[in-house]
Parts: structure tokens; C-alpha cells; sequence
């Protein structure tokens, strides 16, 4: 087994190789099969073409956050917005736009819409892992990112795209003890019955060279109290590492959906107030050659028309696009944004 204390860089990777990517047409989809009760995802495309794009500094792209403006935005330049980063140095939060959940996206052409440096805000060697999520009660978009890899930041905009820095919302030293790294949040409104909470961040956090998920809790979404316990760890998936989370729910009942290093995505069942851990197996194993070339991760979730589109990070460390599948959806399921 790999040693715990892998870089992040070797989880990132996953166990594929890491050699380049040749950009061909993608083999025929055929679906993996599910864990019973839980969707069957197909692969269908890719949102934008990685090659095609104005703003793209390391050629690798991250942490795909898709969201509905239509409606919420004043004068939208699409129905959806597709957030995303490229990873390393200098990063960047991006946006691509579209009216349709299965695309075409177009890129903003004043990606990055928040970069490396704001000043007089902070100045990292990079940002990323945008998750976007509207407050209906007072119109805006809030925008949750790390650089640098100790740091989850918050900014807000009434647009989706014109951003206002607000505050550093979480660091390391607020974790529990070992851990040296608090990023790749998603945050939702979900309240934990013992807790009282408004919303729920899930997080990986670096425990000693292991990468777990966390959790935090919130009444407004800048002040958060950290469970001082990890929620998921890896072992029980035969994991060295794990990251990337996000929230389902099956009748109610909360699980978390992540990536592992070896490349699928696992769900975990965690329980109403998020006191079990119960490992369910593989959620989504990816395709063996393009896009995925045997890892998918970050996965951020839409439904519409009785499919749920599953927008996702495609292949190894290095060599990663934005990818789309889909499946049908399934009563009691549902994936909170």
C-alpha cells in the first residue's frame, strides 16, 4: 500500500499514469453498474473543450461547480454557469456559460474572475476549488475557495461573475490536531438536527499525511465550527487518501460522495447528525480511457427532466478536463446545492 504520507500532488494523481493525453474522440460510453438504489452514470461529453479555451496557464483543469443564474442573476449571459480552475500555479477561478445543461459552454472572456492576488486581500501562489452557492434571501452568489492550500476563502456577488472579497472563513489552525490543510469545501444549506445549523461545509482536510473529510457548521456562512473529528476516512475503502466531497441524500438520510487516489468515487452514509460511517463501496468508476483514463473526481451535481447531469474532474493529475455524465434519477435521491 502506498505510504500515508504522499504528496498532494501523488493523490492528486490518483494510481494512472500520468503520461499526455491525446485529445481523441471518446470511447463508447458503457455505464458502470451501481451500487442498487443509486444512479448509473454515462458518460456524455464534455462541457468545453480544454484546448479551445483563452485562459488555461497549466492545462489541467479542476473542482467543476455548476450552477443555475437564470432567474437569479440580473441579465445572465446564460442559463447555467460553469465554475472551474485550473490547478498549480497560478490558478484562477473561471466561468463558462450555457443554456443547456448538456452544453455547449462558452468561456467568459474575462476569466480569471478572481485570481491569485487581490489586493489589499492576500496575495497566494494560487486559488481554486470555486463552489458557488445562492442565498435567496438576500440575492447573492457566495463563492468558496482555498489558496493557499491552508486557507478556505469567501467572496460575494449579486452577478456571478463581479466579485467582493469578504473574508477568510476557515484555516488549518482551526482544524483538528494534525492537520495541515482545509480546502476543497462545498458548502450547503443542510441543517444537522443536534446541531441547529443553517449550512454544512464538507471539506478534505490532511491529518498527518492522511486525507479525510471534515465537516464545519455554520448560521451564516462566514462563521463556522469545526466537527474535531473526521466524518469519512479512507481506510474503509481500502483508500490511502480521499477528498473532494459532496452531500446526497437517500430518504433523508445524509451520505458523502468523494474521490479516492485510485481514481473512483466512493459514497459513505453518515447519518442524520453525521455520527456513523458506514462505507457503501464505489459510487462512479470512470472510463479506463478518455476522458477519464481511470479517475474521476469533484463531482457537482444538476437535475433536470428526471436525469441527473453529473459534472465532474476527467483523468490524471496533470491531464484533467471537465466531463459531464448522466443518469436517470432515482425517488428519495437528491444531491443539495
Amino acid at each position: 500500500m502506498t505510504s500515508p504520507r504522499v504528496s498532494r500532488r501523488t493523490f492528486l494523481a490518483g494510481t494512472a499514469a500520468a503520461s499526455a493525453a491525446v485529445a481523441l474522440p471518446a470511447v463508447t460510453a458503457a455505464p458502470a453498474a451501481a451500487l442498487p438504489g443509486w444512479p448509473t452514470f454515462t458518460y456524455a461529453g464534455l462541457p468545453f473543450s480544454r484546448e479551445d479555451l483563452e485562459y488555461n496557464p497549466t492545462n489541467e483543469l479542476i473542482f467543476p461547480c455548476l450552477r443555475r443564474v437564470a432567474g437569479r442573476a440580473s441579465a445572465p449571459l446564460g442559463d447555467y454557469y460553469l465554475y472551474y480552475s485550473p490547478h498549480d500555479a497560478p490558478g484562477g477561478i473561471c466561468v463558462a456559460y450555457g443554456d443547456s445543461l448538456s452544453g455547449p459552454f462558452t468561456e467568459y472572456p474575462g476569466n480569471p474572475v478572481v485570481s491569485r492576488s487581490w489586493s489589499p486581500h492576500y496575495s497566494v501562489t494560487h486559488v481554486a476549488s470555486p463552489h458557488v452557492l445562492w442565498n435567496a434571501g438576500n440575492s447573492t452568489f457566495y463563492l468558496y475557495f482555498h489558496g493557499e492550500n491552508t486557507t478556505t476563502r469567501l467572496a460575494r456577488s449579486f452577478d456571478g461573475l463581479h466579485w467582493t472579497y469578504d473574508s477568510i472563513v476557515l484555516r488549518a489552525s482551526q482544524m483538528p490536531s494534525g492537520v495541515t490543510e482545509c480546502s476543497y469545501a462545498r458548502v450547503f444549506r443542510h441543517t444537522v438536527p443536534s446541531i441547529g445549523n443553517t449550512y454544512l461545509m464538507l471539506l478534505m482536510g490532511n491529518q498527518n499525511g492522511t486525507r479525510k473529510i471534515f465537516m464545519a457548521t455554520s448560521l451564516d456562512q462566514r462563521e463556522w465550527t469545526v466537527k474535531q473529528r473526521a466524518v469519512v476516512s479512507p481506510a474503509g475503502d481500502g483508500e490511502s487518501q480521499i477528498g473532494n466531497p459532496h452531500l446526497a441524500l437517500r430518504d433523508g438520510v445524509p451520505h458523502v460522495v468523494y474521490n479516492g487516489a485510485s481514481g473512483p468515487m466512493y459514497v459513505t452514509r453518515v447519518g442524520v447528525d453525521f455520527d456513523e460511517e458506514v462505507h457503501l463501496g464505489v459510487f462512479h468508476r470512470g472510463l479506463s480511457g478518455f476522458p477519464d483514463d481511470g479517475r474521476t473526481a469533484a463531482p457537482s451535481f444538476a437535475q433536470k427532466d428526471g436525469t441527473i447531469h453529473m459534472f465532474y474532474e476527467a483523468g490524471t493529475r496533470l491531464q484533467a478536463r471537465i466531463a459531464r455524465a448522466t443518469a436517470p434519477a432515482i425517488t428519495g435521491l437528491s444531491f443539495p446545492i
